[in-house]
């Protein structure tokens, strides 16, 4: 099973900053069988923290090897959070963005 913070490693490599200007937000990622994260994007900057954000813009709660498929393509996001495999609250709109900031390949 892959770790989750090897899966967030990966996404800072991915990460397109010209995608992300003029974004100030904060993706929280509620991992069940992991450690949380959350990722701060700002004008085309990434960081990236291990914990929980006190006001985050988005909210996402999943597992491991869910969180793995959908960033690398192999998992639909909007199936995977149909079929409640992938739960979002707050602004689920940037959650759709995920793919743009993060392009596979």
């Amino acid at each position: 099973m892959a770790d989750a913070s090897t899966v967030i490693e990966k996404l800072q490599s991915r990460f397109d900053p010209a995608a992300a200007r003029g974004m100030n937000d904060i993706f929280q990622f509620h991992i069940s069988d992991a450690d949380d994260y959350y990722l701060h994007i700002q004008d085309g900057t990434l960081d990236v923290q291990q914990g929980e954000h006190d006001d985050p813009s988005v909210s996402l709660t999943t597992d491991t090897e869910t969180l793995k498929g959908v960033m690398s393509g192999e998992i639909n996001g909007m199936q995977a959070f149909m079929s409640g495999k992938l739960k979002a609250a707050g602004n689920v709109m940037l959650a759709s963005k995920l793919t743009s900031l993060f392009p596979s390949g």
